[in-house]
């Protein structure tokens, strides 16, 4: 490997199937081998043959024959469904064997389980059960299911609970089978029709569907197919088996719903041949809007496989003068084990003849379009490259206070440029302007005195060390630490890395009474008056004492801000500070939140409560990625696309909500976040009470979003803005943090989760309520989510109606201890 190649310039793996919807041969080893070698990584295979779907059409067939042939009183009876007999050999392709493993299996697509007849739901039933569990005894790992048919004449959607029955069903048959739903990425009726030879829809029965509506306006709805995916995963429990499979169309729709479908679980994106563009060369290529849509998904934790469907056959099964030994672009797996094997020269030269003369016909060209489009996948950000594994991952906040953190723990802390880059130039700039304002300062000998409280391992004492020596202001440093570990790493680096420039104190922050000396000249009495010598005899005789600190700094801040009591830390020492002109960094804080759907964060801490039944009520620090903002604004046209195939530099998705378009300008959007309280942190003139009073730490707030389209709340999640020092701040905020600290990744944000999901309808409000409560030892938070419609009252008044709300959630068990 070259030296200069580093892990951060990897290059995202792109897994790649081909399917084929009238796949003629079985897929044995052989023709694995050879898919394998025009660069596929897998291959998809029927679970059943024509032959068994022709015995059941017949089988459905005869029935209904009987059904018609008999008379008033024969009809009357409840004459029940024929059963599907087993599996015999002719009517599946698969048997256990090596190649399982590396295959897709794809349920009968004639099949139709939503059907408002009930004869035909029943066979469409008997159907999947019959495949699953072959698939499952087979050793399958994953089946394909076509998602359900939304359309029944005028009956919409009316099935879509008995799909979600049969899916379930289906899930407990197969206990190690992974089953994919494919679905269109939006509900448009013209595209989904019955154009499946020998479908089982045209069978259904007139009395089952109603009466025709005629001239009925056939409508898009872009959140029509996601609002069926959600309630089969809802009746499915959100099942950790169960994903979702996207078939991407030529145009593509509005942004909101391409955000949608990524915070969802997310594994197989469909392209067929009609999904791509032919750019002037004659070759298949893919919009810039489809490009960017493959950028934003691939960089989930866990990125979908693309499907390429019936973009042609795979090359050499039909003629052995065909055959290639791999196409252009990465290797796969096999074409890399043959690779050792070198040709002989004979071997090589006919090798060569035959590529030259296919040099101008390149036989998999939607393959390798993908393969390139892999290689040129936009870089990871510095963000994405540091925190590279803590996607989507649960992380119980920390406990400062009690627990003394580990060293490993610090130097993830520490591994952030941005943050201590921004905290040096808040010192600078207040020491710089301490001098230019000509402040007296508290030391005896003239310095500034500056003091770091919950040290760590060092690194703002260094940071204030350098803001000293860049502005050349003369301070006395002193570095406080109750973590017994970390004290003595304070001592070395004193000794070795600061030249004995910091006093290093053991010590609660809380506990300590100040800069500690000798040589302190006592002060007459006064309110502003900190020192302990005011009762010495005179004359006046030098006697150990305190003095104020003229600057305070650190870094207690947690991803809600006061989450891991900054407040509470702070509270104990602010009575230190320089009664007239102390500095507090950082000087206020503010916390943020907004509803989110986060259905995996859900899924996992589902999971966890079946050992944890604080798991669903535990805030979560979390890297939050496959998300979707419930409350958002949509701004800002880029600029057009420009020719087929360009790369992607920026999200470019039309604006429309109605039905698919290439011609309105792309969007991004931006959520709502919104200021839940605030804490500031000014010279206190007295210290803190025994026993400690905390309710004025208490907060409480009521915040309301507007939200436009239909969603799920799965919680909320917080963020935080501080000021660190006038004209230096931080954010978390996804709104702010670009302008105030771009790429700063020392905190994630926060996760409140909600035990049971919120549906949010169109057009609705949402309200959140949130408590900071404390019983003067421990600080926890309770929050609650309500979702509000309008209803049109007679004589035209708007009347705002809860639709449903969340039950009031509470970390009191594990809150965290003072």
């Amino acid at each position: 490997m070259d030296p200069s190649t580093s892990v951060d310039d990897y290059i995202q793996t792109f897994y790649v199937g081909q399917h084929e919807s009238r796949r003629a041969l079985p897929v044995t080893e052989p023709v694995l081998r050879q898919a394998q070698d025009c660069n596929y990584d897998m291959l998809t295979t029927p679970i059943t043959t024509p032959h068994f779907h022709s015995r059941v059409l017949a089988l459905l067939s005869n029935h209904l024959s009987e059904l018609g042939s008999d008379d008033a009183v024969q009809s009357s009876r409840q004459i029940p469904a024929p059963l599907i007999p087993a599996l015999s050999p002719v009517d599946t392709p698969l048997t256990p064997a090596d190649v399982i493993s590396q295959l897709l299996a794809v349920a009968s697509p004639w099949i139709d389980l939503c059907s408002p007849d009930p004869l035909i739901y029943n066979i469409s039933r008997q159907v999947l059960e019959l495949e699953i569990a072959y698939a499952a005894f087979c050793g399958i790992g994953n089946v394909i299911v076509p998602g359900p048919k939304l359309h029944h004449r005028n009956i919409h959607g009316g099935g879509l609970t008995q799909y979600a029955r049969a899916i379930q069903d289906a899930l407990a048959a197969g206990n190690y089978l992974q089953i994919h739903i494919m679905l269109s990425i939006i509900d448009h009726p013209d595209t989904d029709n019955d154009e499946e030879m020998g479908s089982l829809v045209p069978f259904a029965r007139e009395e089952c569907l109603g009466e025709t509506l005629e001239d009925r306006p056939r409508k898009a709805d872009i959140f029509g197919t996601w609002d069926a995916w959600n309630l089969i995963r809802t009746v499915c429990k959100y099942n950790a088996r169960l994903f979702v499979g996207l078939s991407l169309p030529r145009h593509l729709p509005a942004f909101p719903i391409v955000s949608r479908w990524h915070s969802e679980p997310l594994r197989l994106l469909s392209l067929t041949a009609h999904s791509f563009l032919r750019n002037p060369k004659g070759y298949p290529v893919l919009s810039k809007a489809h490009q960017t849509l493959i950028s934003m998904y691939m960089r989930i934790r866990n990125p979908p496989w693309i499907l390429l469907c019936d973009v042609g056959p795979i090359p050499g099964l039909d003629n052995s003068e065909d055959r290639i030994p791999m196409a252009d672009g990465f290797l796969s797996p096999s074409a890399t084990a043959d690779a050792a094997q070198s040709p002989t020269p004979a071997e090589a030269s006919h090798t060569q003849l035959q590529l030259g003369s296919r040099k101008t016909k390149d036989p998999t060209p939607h393959l390798s379009y993908i393969r390139n489009l892999q290689r040129k996948q936009p870089s990871r950000t510095s963000l994405e490259r540091l925190g590279a594994g803590y996607q989507d991952y649960l992380q119980a906040p920390l406990q400062p206070l009690t627990d003394n953190l580990e060293s490993i723990t610090y130097e993830v802390f520490e591994k952030d440029p941005i943050k201590y880059d921004w905290y040096e130039r808040a010192i600078a700039r207040a020491l710089s302007d301490w001098a230019e304002q000509e402040k007296p300062v508290s030391s005896p000998h003239g310095r500034v005195v500056v003091a770091v409280v919950g040290a760590g391992r060092g690194p703002l004492v260094t940071r204030a060390l350098r803001a000293a020596e860049a502005v050349g202001v003369e301070i006395e440093l002193w570095a406080v630490e109750k973590n017994p570990n970390a004290y003595v790493l304070l001592q070395r680096h004193n000794e070795e890395d600061w030249e004995n420039r910091v006093t290093v104190v053991k010590s609660d922050m809380r506990a300590w009474k100040g800069p500690w000396r000798q040589d302190v000249r006592p002060s007459p009495p006064s309110l502003r008056s900190y020192t302990s010598s005011v009762d010495a005899p005179a004359p006046y005789i030098p006697q150990p004492g305190h003095t104020p600190i003229d600057i305070l700094i650190s870094e207690l801040l947690g991803s809600f801000a006061d989450n891991e009591l900054s407040p509470e830390c702070l509270d104990g020492i602010t009575h230190l500070l320089n009664p007239e002109h102390g500095i507090s960094i950082p000087a206020s804080y503010t916390a943020h939140l907004t509803p989110i759907a986060a259905p995996r964060l859900h899924a996992d801490i589902a999971a966890r409560g079946h050992s944890d039944p604080t798991a669903s009520e535990t805030p979560y620090v979390v890297m939050l990625h496959a998300i979707d903002y419930l409350s958002t604004n949509l701004s800002g046209p880029s600029a057009p696309p420009k020719s087929p195939g360009e790369m992607p530099n920026s999200s470019d998705f039309p604006l429309n909500t109605h039905a698919p378009s290439t011609v309105t300008p792309p969007t991004t959007s931006m959520p709502n976040v919104h200021k839940a309280w605030e804490f500031t942190h000014t010279p206190s003139l007295s210290p803190p009470e025994f026993p400690i009073v905390n309710r004025h730490n208490e907060r409480h707030a009521r915040l309301t979003f507007r939200t436009r389209d239909r969603g799920v709340c799965h919680g909320l999640a917080g963020y935080f803005e501080t000021v660190l020092y006038p004209g230096v701040e931080l954010s978390t905020n996804p709104v702010t943090m670009e302008q105030k600290s771009p790429g700063m990744i020392s905190w994630f944000p926060i996760f409140f989760p909600l035990r049971t999901p919120l549906y949010i309808p169109d057009h609705s409000e949402i309200d959140v309520t949130i408590f900071r409560q404390t019983d003067d030892r421990k600080v926890w938070y309770e929050w609650m989510v309500e979702s509000f419609g309008w209803n049109l009252m007679i004589g035209g008044e708007k009347r705002r109606v809860r639709l449903g709300a969340s039950e009031l959630m509470t970390s009191w068990k594990g809150g965290c201890m003072m």
